[in-house]
Formats: structure tokens, sequence, C-alpha cells
């Protein structure tokens, strides 16, 4: 953010050679804000999120660059449908899938687009249009491939990413069978390179299990995401899942548990650091 605004707005004001380079250096501007943005949203910094993010859709107005206006869209639909703001995160997911946002963009970025547009769907309360957004998904990401070259900012969406945002759509519709597979499935395909991640899908897969009555099972899954948090990770949506975690294991405190005992312990210990 420092950078942003010591070095970079001086930049955006120079002269520029041609059109094209000013083009390039707004695309370069917005991306640093998007950047900054994602990156006070994974700490739980919403407000600095969506004033990084807003700023980043503005420099890429006038950079030309539908696709990357789409990319920022769709991560404050995400944000907004954490948040809890569904109809909003559905208004912010339909304008990042609207036109060249989604037409001009990639396969592997019209795959990251549609998922949380379904994600929008699901929260809403729109069933069959999320499946269908769902499907759609999955034929993006399927026809993305080495001989495509594809924006440095949709490096971390795969199979992983889609199986976890798939998941957290049938969870919203009540499919919980459908969510544990799916999260399953993220679980068991992401790469160790994206331990934050894997750690906020562990807790919502341990969420929906418990939701489901299987108690001792989540807690299982939920030990996991402890073992990724207690690793160095810093991450404000991982700290929010043992948080999570906590309230989801408060009504069988009392009942005598071992694993709730132990894991409730180690989850209170975490928290309080």
């Amino acid at each position: 953010m420092q950078y942003l605004h010591s070095d970079v707005r001086d930049f955006l004001h120079g002269r520029f050679h041609d059109d094209g380079v000013r083009r390039d250096m707004c695309s370069a501007a917005a991306e640093l804000s998007y950047l900054s943005g994602w990156m006070a949203f994974d700490n739980g910094e919403h407000t600095v999120a969506q004033r990084y993010f807003v700023l980043a859709v503005k420099l890429a107005a006038p950079a030309g660059d539908a696709p990357l206006s789409g990319h920022v869209l769709r991560a404050m639909a995400h944000q907004a449908i954490d948040l809890g703001f569904a109809r909003r995160g559905l208004d912010l997911a339909e304008a990042s899938v609207h036109g060249e946002r989604y037409a001009a963009a990639t396969p592997r970025e019209r795959a990251l687009l549609g998922v949380i547009h379904a994600r929008g769907l699901a929260a809403t309360g729109n069933g069959q249009a999320a499946a269908k957004a769902l499907l759609r998904a999955e034929d993006d990401l399927a026809s993305a491939g080495d001989e495509i070259p594809e924006p440095n900012r949709t490096f971390f969406f795969g199979e992983a990413s889609l199986a976890h945002e798939t998941a957290c759509a049938l969870r919203d519709v009540g499919d919980g069978a459908g969510a544990v597979r799916e999260f399953r499935r993220s679980v068991r395909t992401r790469g160790a390179d994206f331990k934050r991640t894997h750690a906020v899908t562990l807790g919502y897969l341990g969420a929906t299990q418990i939701a489901g009555g299987h108690v001792e099972e989540a807690c299982v899954t939920w030990s996991g995401a402890l073992d990724a948090v207690e690793d160095g990770i810093y991450s404000g949506r991982a700290r929010q899942a043992v948080v999570d975690m906590r309230t989801h294991l408060s009504p069988y405190r009392r009942r005598g548990i071992p694993a709730v005992t132990a894991l409730d312990a180690r989850a209170a210990a975490y928290v309080s650091v």
C-alpha cells in the first residue's frame, strides 16, 4: 500500500511514450491495488480491502482491461458473500461475468469468475441457476491448458480451488453430503504451497461435518486445520476458522467427549496468542 501511494501514484501522473504504455501502467497499478485489497481481506481488514478493491476497479477502467475489472469484482463478491451480504455479493458477481469481463477472459479466469457467481446464486437461494453456473465453471477450467497464456493473477486457481468454492455453494443450498465430498476433494488435491487456504478449507469441512451430526469426524478434520495454522500461518481468515470452530464446539463442551475437550483446549490456546 505504501508503494502504491509513494511511487505508483507519481508514475500514473507522469508522461507516457504512447497510449499503450499508459494503459499498461494503469493495469499494473490496478493489480497492485487489488493485491493490497486481497491481503487486507485475508487479514480480516475488510474496510481497507473494500477501499483498495474499488481503487483497482477504477484503475482498470482507463486501462481498458475488462478481465482485470471482472477479477476484482469477483474478489469483492467473494468478500461480500463471506461476510453475509449475499444479495450484494450476487450483484457484484453478476457484474464480474458481464460482457467483456467474462468473454475476453482466459479459461482459467472465466472458471474463477463463474464459480464465485455460482456461490452468489447459491447464497441467495437460486439453486438451479447455481448448479448451471458450477457446470460452466467446470467446463471453463477443463478447457484451460499450457497452450493458452493466463494472467499471473490466476496462478492459484485449479481443481482444489474450484472444489472449495463448489463445496461452499453446495453447503449454502443445503447439500451437506455434496459439500463434504467437494471439500475433501479440495483438501486432497491442494498443493503444499497453499497452507492458509488449506486451513480454511479444513475449517469449513469440519463445520459441515458437525452440522451433519458427525462430531468426532469434525474433530479429526479440525485437528488437521490446527496443525496447519500452528505451522506459522498468519491469516485473519484462518484465525476466524479457529474462532468458528470453538463456536461450533460449544454445545458439546460439557458432554464428556474427549476429542471435543482436547480440541477445544488446543483451539483456545491458539486464539489467545
